[in-house]
């Protein structure tokens, strides 16, 4: 393959396309495929950070591009949380962003923002307005304030936490920063299971792109493996021992309880590969895809599902495709989804198990 022109349709994926199908499905054999592993780190250009709160399991993450990278968004739930998301549309002025913000809390976790502002702040990075810089900072929360002390949300002190612990080095999973209180199948009272942060990356062969996602999940819905079609965590029965199906109990026209806007997933999706401002939006939209194809139901009322999508740009002198970068991005963000809630831990207070403790679904 050309490194230097990644392909001007999905058909410019050539090995890359063999190799990632072979990634995403059963072989002839039956053979399921390992999930992709990797992290958002392996983006040249990208460090990631966590802050978990103490007294009840809530935090934030913070995706730091200390050279700046382009970036665009796409809100799809109808529960959003969000900051400086406007900023993000095409037509507007700022082209860079220096920081992306994830976090629990609600609305309130937005305050967390404000500490990743003054971190970049007294290291001289931001938007420059001549007297001084202005860091730009978008974020998005998703709602885990029903599980412990209401009172304790991220705010700016975990932000900034958060940028001290960044590293280019590869994350945790599972409860960690802003998937430390997120829970999932919340359709049914009483049903739910632990979600969690996941991550993911991969490198089109031949080339140096790289192209790798983020996620905190807190669907609503049920998480589902892509490579197989079946549910690996979600509401469960009575008794735990088999998931309610909550697409199948609503097609049925079984009784559901409404569910208030306490859910979300949120996340991003990152590349090396150079693109503008207009076409990180498309790559965005496209992961979407990614929501999906792993969560069911998904941008629900209840969900104030979003993603970013940002390029570092740092794979220089290739031409890619954005059908084919976008494509890429919900694979890569449907395996994190999967592998966030299989690197969840159960919470004691409330009860809620994990994917590891659930044996017809470990078997699975």
């Amino acid at each position: 393959m050309d490194r230097r022109s990644f392909g001007a349709t999905m058909l410019g994926l050539g090995a890359a396309g063999a190799s990632l199908l072979h990634a995403t499905s059963a072989s002839a054999s039956g053979e399921l495929p390992p999930l992709l592993e990797g992290c958002i780190t392996d983006v040249p250009g990208i460090k990631l950070g966590h802050h978990v709160m103490e007294g009840r399991p809530t935090g934030c993450s913070v995706i730091l591009c200390e050279e700046g990278a382009r970036a665009g968004v796409d809100v799809r739930g109808s529960a959003p949380g969000t900051r400086e998301t406007d900023l993000l549309n095409p037509i507007n002025m700022v082209n860079t962003v220096n920081a992306i913000l994830l976090s629990g809390g609600s609305a309130y976790g937005l305050d967390a923002a404000g500490g990743v502002m003054r971190w970049l702040e007294e290291r001289g990075m931001g938007h420059d307005v001549g007297r001084g810089v202005v860091p730009i900072v978008p974020a998005a929360i998703l709602f885990d304030l029903g599980v412990g002390d209401f009172s304790i949300r991220p705010d700016a002190a975990a932000g900034y936490a958060a940028c001290d612990a960044a590293t280019d080095q590869p994350s945790a999973l599972g409860n960690v920063g802003a998937g430390a209180g997120a829970t999932i199948g919340k359709m049914f009272r009483g049903s739910s299971m632990k979600g969690g942060l996941g991550t993911a990356s991969y490198t089109v062969p031949g080339t140096n792109i790289v192209v790798a996602a983020i996620v905190a999940v807190n669907a609503v819905g049920d998480v589902i493996d892509p490579r197989t079609g079946q549910i690996v965590a979600g509401a469960l029965n009575e008794d735990r021992t088999a998931f309610r199906d909550t697409q199948a109990q609503i097609m049925n026209g079984h009784t559901v309880i409404r569910s208030a806007a306490q859910n979300t997933t949120i996340g991003a999706v990152v590349t090396n590969a150079p693109f503008t401002k207009t076409e990180m939006n498309k790559v965005a939209q496209m992961a979407h895809d990614g929501y999906a194809r792993a969560i069911s139901p998904v941008h629900t009322m209840s969900d104030g599902d979003t993603i970013f999508a940002l390029s570092t740009g740092k794979s220089d002198g290739v031409t890619a495709s954005v059908n084919a970068i976008g494509t890429i991005g919900a694979v890569v963000m449907a395996h994190a989804i999967v592998r966030a809630v299989m690197a969840a831990e159960s919470l004691s207070d409330p009860d809620i198990p994990a994917y590891k403790d659930i044996a017809f679904s470990t078997a699975l």
